[in-house]
């Protein structure tokens, strides 16, 4: 998607009528589509992280040969479906220029309410027994208020979305922490759990949404006019309200959304687990990991650049090589340092090769 241009209204202004109708004439076009130019700039950024995975796929066959086995990249893309769901949600979010770290907060709590509902009293829950597909319900509910909350305070109270979605994360780690006293929730029912473990032969089902919400977003941010408005708010705000676009609608809409996806990774993560944890989402610090694959696969923080293509570069880059390390038998004790190096290291060859737009 082509960058929009990025003066503010009082740089429009002072650069005359000119420069401010140029800016709505630019979100104008990217309403309508890309060019062909545009487009062809677009498809080499989306396409600056394969030389990277092909390069980690050839580290892993030398490391160990079980890496090219069809077991262990079953068990990738059923390790990597709960975070990229969330990246997706994040990833809107940055578009818009906003920024949102209480997702992983939504993606402990959400899942921690739900089956809260549904355990018996005697192993931490509400003792209600609700119905899995009621509390299904219920999680996606939670995740959608809580975005709702974020946007309004952001959009309508003109807060700083970083304050606001800190102070948030820890309000709702604290929620999770205090509803199930910090115990752990178990034998969830299996259409609970159905998401996150189901296998068709070696595919997970987790990973068949995963893909289909990965696609379906990026068709809508590509050729629906609502996800091209995406584009022009996050690019330039005023410009796009000049050009007629329901701004504030646009940016409450998103976080709901974003919240919505990071509760769905959530309950991915629950039945991977068969459980919910009182560490899911908060305290595993799975918003690190959430940021990082959405920037080294070109999403800018700055807002107006990106897409899903890149995005979901960015989360099997990190699956990959997640996995490579643990079939290296590396030490607790390094990965992390190791997991940060390779990432600084990706995004650098995402920079060289994408261009200088691309990981901004």
């Amino acid at each position: 998607m082509r960058q929009i241009w990025r003066g503010d209204a009082a740089r429009a202004a002072e650069s005359g009528p000119e420069a401010a109708e140029r800016s709505r004439a630019e979100v104008e076009e990217v309403l309508q589509g890309r060019s062909r130019s545009a487009a062809a700039v677009s498809l080499v950024r989306e396409a600056a992280l394969i030389p990277v995975l092909v390069l980690l796929v050839i580290v892993g066959a030398l490391v160990n040969p079980a890496f090219l086995t069809a077991s262990n990249f079953s068990g990738i893309g059923q390790q990597v479906s709960a975070l990229g769901v969330t990246v997706v949600g994040e990833s809107l979010i940055l578009l818009i220029a906003g920024m949102d770290l209480s997702l992983e907060g939504t993606y402990g709590l959400a899942p921690t309410v739900a089956a809260w509902l549904m355990v018996p009293a005697l192993e931490y829950g509400s003792g209600a027994m609700l119905s899995p597909y009621l509390a299904i319900v219920v999680l996606l509910a939670v995740g959608a208020f809580i975005g709702l909350v974020n946007g309004l305070l952001i959009v309508k109270g003109r807060l700083n979305g970083f304050i606001v979605t800190l102070g948030m994360t820890i309000v709702l780690a604290g929620l999770q922490q205090g509803i199930v006293k910090g115990n752990t929730l178990f034998n969830l029912p299996s259409a609970f759990n159905y998401l996150g473990a189901k296998e068709y032969g070696q595919v997970p089902v987790s990973l068949i949404v995963t893909a289909i919400i990965f696609v379906g977003t990026g068709l809508f941010l590509r050729y629906h006019r609502a996800g091209r408005a995406i584009y022009a708010v996050g690019g330039n705000r005023e410009a796009a309200r000049a050009a007629g676009i329901k701004v504030d609608r646009i940016r409450i809409g998103v976080y709901v959304v974003g919240s919505v996806l990071a509760a769905i990774g959530g309950l991915m993560e629950a039945g991977r687990v068969s459980a919910v944890t009182g560490t899911q989402g908060y305290q595993e610090g799975i918003i690190f990991a959430v940021f990082a694959a959405a920037v080294i696969g070109g999403v800018s923080l700055r807002g107006g650049r990106g897409n899903m293509v890149g995005a979901a570069s960015g989360v099997i880059l990190l699956g990959l090589v997640q996995n490579i390390l643990d079939l290296s038998n590396v030490s607790n004790y390094w990965i992390e340092a190791v997991d940060g190096g390779v990432i600084l290291l990706a995004l650098l060859l995402a920079r060289v090769i994408g261009g200088e737009a691309t990981a901004e």
